[in-house]
């Protein structure tokens, strides 16, 4: 009986404990009535956004938005991207995927997360009284830039999209299941968005005292115009780009940078080819790029996982002069004493000493210079003005057919990596133009998130990919009428079936 006693006192004192330790004291609590306030409120808001671009996916892993997924969904259902890792990775370098692709989920969730922060913003940034219309003005410019970038990825990626925007909020509907925007509604929204953005935002932050640094990572007025080209070219409508592109370059601001090496490097974070990009730094926001896109058992760029790669045959299209080609680790004496390389023609058993890679790891996110951490300060370009360049190239040869003007353009680029110039435009029909600008654009924004919209934009895609995947053994799976537009999550339909997969898979 004593025991018993002993037990049952020694639950009520836990019962105490428990109780106390359950209820903490609370300092603070951020509700809508005070979480915008002041202007560093404003600013924080902003700030949260920007960092959707590389915010991780709350997995087992760094499957960010610009440094992740986007590039898996972009580069690696085309001719371009390769990986010899299993699972959701290999399905997408076979240009093969399903409902539940996790790297289609996550651009999906997470492009959606960007457009509910910016509109969450844009709601209640209004509330802080103390702000001049100047602020208001610069944080609502950059706030739009933002999400109209994140509705063109979407667009891109699964076509009609739910248009959802701050007006939602004044009167939240959580139980209506809403159908798809067309592109046609959806464009218009942007449009209206991306001039407003230009209109507002400034040339560059230097000087600038609603900020107190120059903050190069911000959105511009040249990101603003150069992603209203970029829809319009999306569209086919050349010459509202070709008049877009002449206000970029009355801006006076973009040059391309001398090597392509150097615009990559990890010390070179910011010049005047970019125009917009996602920084990082390796001490506070970090992401794992080298990890990926670092080669196999390499001396130098040590311990990474070759897990983003590209084919053979891509890096095989390159010309030796072309100094891109070198942006590769295609030949080296690995750690364990091995030679990495190419397999020769015809070969898949390697001798002793030599190792035959599945692929080949790129330079451009796994700089030997760079990081030696886990996570590394790569930032990463999603507008740069070599993009410009050729964009201004190809509606010029849409407009006109082949110009000196068009092939002027495209040399520029081509000079800068040494590789051999095109010739004369009376060689060349618009059509083969067409073809040169594509097989350019490939070589020179490889795993920048452009390639499969490049493909569709110039009608290419199911043959490009197509005869890719037979020349590496693999079934031409790529139907255009069905494959244009990825099939929307699983997860998404079975919360709104107006989400039909009919006729994407």
């Amino acid at each position: 009986m004593k025991r018993t006693i002993i037990l049952f006192s020694a639950c009520i004192i836990g019962l105490a404990s428990c109780k106390r330790i359950a209820e903490p004291t609370v300092y603070s609590i951020l509700t809508e009535a005070n979480a915008f306030q002041t202007k560093a409120d404003a600013v924080a808001a902003v700030n949260g956004i920007y960092a959707r671009l590389k915010q991780p996916s709350g997995v087992s892993d760094s499957y960010q938005y610009y440094a992740g997924f986007q590039m898996a969904i972009t580069d690696f259902t085309t001719d371009i991207g390769h990986s010899f890792q299993s699972g959701d990775i290999s399905q997408l370098s076979d240009a093969q995927w399903s409902t539940n692709n996790k790297y289609i989920n996550f651009a999906y969730q997470h492009q959606y997360k960007l457009i509910s922060d910016a509109n969450t913003a844009l709601f209640n940034i209004p509330k802080i009284k103390t702000l001049t219309e100047t602020q208001l003005n610069q944080y609502f410019s950059e706030i739009k830039f933002l999400r109209a970038l994140a509705y063109i990825d979407l667009t891109d990626e699964f076509g009609p999209v739910i248009l959802t925007t701050e007006e939602n909020l004044k009167n939240p509907d959580y139980t209506t299941k809403v159908p798809p925007a067309s592109l046609e509604v959806i464009n218009a929204f942007l449009i209206s968005d991306l001039e407003s953005a230009a209109a507002n935002l400034p040339v560059n932050y230097e000087g600038k005292a609603i900020y107190p640094t120059n903050d190069v990572g911000r959105a511009t007025k040249g990101a603003a115009l150069s992603l209203l080209t970029k829809l319009y070219m999306r569209e086919h409508q050349w010459q509202k780009a070709l008049e877009t592109i002449q206000k970029i370059e009355d801006l006076h601001q973009y040059e391309l940078y001398p090597t392509y090496a150097g615009l990559f490097a990890e010390s070179n974070k910011w010049c005047k080819e970019s125009i917009f990009s996602s920084l990082a730094d390796a001490l506070n926001d970090a992401t794992e790029l080298m990890n990926h896109f670092g080669p196999l058992n390499n001396p130098v760029v040590t311990d990474r996982w070759q897990y983003y790669a590209v084919s053979w045959s891509f890096w095989n299209s390159y010309a030796p002069n072309d100094e891109r080609r070198e942006m590769f680790f295609y030949d080296y004496k690995g750690t364990d004493g091995l030679q990495y390389m190419q397999a020769p023609a015809g070969q898949t058993t390697p001798p002793k000493g030599k190792y035959y890679l599945p692929d080949v790891a790129t330079k451009k996110y796994a700089d030997p210079a760079g990081s030696k951490t886990y996570y590394d300060g790569h930032g990463i370009p999603i507008l740069r003005y070599a993009d410009i360049v050729l964009c201004k190239a190809e509606a010029l040869n849409e407009v006109n057919g082949p110009t000196q003007a068009s092939i002027d353009l495209i040399n520029s680029v081509k000079a800068r990596s040494k590789a051999t110039l095109l010739g004369a435009p009376g060689t060349y029909t618009k059509d083969s133009l067409r073809d040169k600008i594509l097989q350019e654009r490939g070589w020179e924004f490889f795993f920048e998130c452009k390639r499969r919209v490049d493909l569709i934009r110039m009608g290419k895609y199911q043959e490009v990919v197509n005869t890719y995947l037979k020349s590496v053994g693999k079934p031409a799976s790529i139907d255009i009428a069905k494959h244009k537009y990825f099939p929307y999550p699983q997860t998404q339909v079975d919360l709104n079936p107006n989400l039909s997969n009919a006729g994407r898979l």
